[in-house]
């Protein structure tokens, strides 16, 4: 039997709410399978920085170190500024551990309405890879003469040829893999000339490798334009820390909520464990109401499951959640719905054991079979 450590970090916010059917969802994926979780949970977040004065404390990383993947649920609180919740947490989990690809996917599913006029399902399907350790956010820089009417704040982004390369070619890399080929390099090197330049650089450098790949270089302010004019162009796009974090939240609107949208933090050497989150935050307005969206949490462990090399069970929750919006089953408010978070986990869950054994055929349930399990767990 494969033992599996995760540590769970359900965080702020829906975080908790979201978490908590995720780990229903991999349980009942693993359930036919050789490999079981054990999972760890951690009391890390603006809860622990009310009563410590820190969101974590001094050794979390070290306690974080030995678990093969962490899950996080959300980060932030309207009562601490963003900069301490990110910089507190998630950003050094990022660093230490050096989780440098930063994957979220957006795909307009059957069944899930895009606020883009005429898009079919399947139509948007594209993955960005987002730098995740330098850049933008590497926090350099300073302040002086606080509280002076002559204060100064600078903020320096850190390039370097290795960050730039590695991320540039892993998203070759998949690239190479999907059936378009295509990839697209996002920056702003007409007004940022000489880390922009740089990566442009290093793109136009890893191309030549792959001479099968369609590539294309756009300014960060023609690439927004361009994802919502035509965002079934993109296939694999890659982007610095700043430009992947805007791009990504758009995607996921383009393709109809951002309680879709999962995440990768990955490590691709593996020397270090992997996070995986929903992108949505948070989300401080619906707290504790039961109406968060949770497949964006769950999507992110089918990602997890895909990491640690556990295909099949990943593979039944990708096609539980497909089955789920296609045959018109519970759906938050997010996507049109009145369902709870908890009804859609569990009919997440009805979905994944009705599938089982899983097979790459036709499903082995009939849609109206689907339908009335999904009523059942409503």
């Amino acid at each position: 039997m494969r033992q599996i450590e995760i540590a769970v970090l359900a965080g702020d916010g829906i975080g908790p709410e979201v978490i908590r059917e995720a780990v229903k969802a991999v349980e009942t994926a693993l359930s036919q399978s050789d490999a079981r979780v054990r999972w760890t949970y951690f009391p890390w977040g603006t809860d622990y920085y009310f009563q410590h004065g820190r969101m974590a404390p001094a050794d979390y990383l070290d306690q974080l170190a030995r678990f093969d993947a962490i899950l996080l649920g959300a980060v932030g609180h309207p009562r601490v500024q963003d900069h301490i919740t990110l910089n507190g947490l998630l950003l050094p989990i990022r660093r230490r551990f050096d989780q440098y690809v930063c994957l979220r996917p957006s795909y307009l599913y059957e069944g899930v309405r895009s606020p883009l006029r005429d898009k079919a399902p399947g139509s948007i399907d594209l993955v960005v890879f987002r730098e995740n350790t330098e850049g933008e956010y590497v926090n350099a820089g300073g302040r002086i003469y606080q509280t002076f009417p002559e204060e100064i704040a600078v903020q320096s982004a850190v390039f370097t040829r290795r960050g730039c390369e590695r991320i540039i070619r892993a998203a070759f890399e998949m690239a190479q893999d999907r059936p378009r080929k295509k990839m697209a390099s996002i920056t702003k090197s007409n007004a940022q000339g000489y880390g922009m330049v740089l990566w442009d650089e290093c793109f136009s450098r890893i191309a030549k490798e792959f001479p099968a790949i369609q590539t294309e270089s756009l300014l960060i302010d023609r690439a927004v334009m361009e994802f919502v004019r035509r965002p079934e162009s993109f296939d694999v796009v890659v982007a610095s820390n700043l430009f992947g974090d805007i791009l990504t939240d758009l995607g996921a609107i383009v393709v109809g909520s951002m309680g879709l949208a999962a995440s990768g933090n990955i490590d691709p050497t593996r020397q270090h464990p992997s996070m995986f989150e929903p992108v949505h935050g948070s989300a401080p307005d619906i707290v504790g109401k039961g109406i968060a969206n949770p497949l964006a949490a769950i999507l992110s462990c089918a990602m997890m499951l895909e990491h640690l090399k556990l295909t099949t069970a990943a593979a039944a929750i990708h096609r539980a959640v497909a089955d789920l919006l296609r045959t018109g089953g519970p759906r938050t408010p997010d996507l049109g719905g009145t369902a709870t978070t908890e009804a859609v986990g569990k009919a997440i869950v009805g979905l994944i054991k009705a599938n089982n054994p899983i097979t790459v055929q036709e499903p082995v349930v009939p849609q109206e079979e689907i339908r009335a399990i999904a009523a059942e767990t409503a």
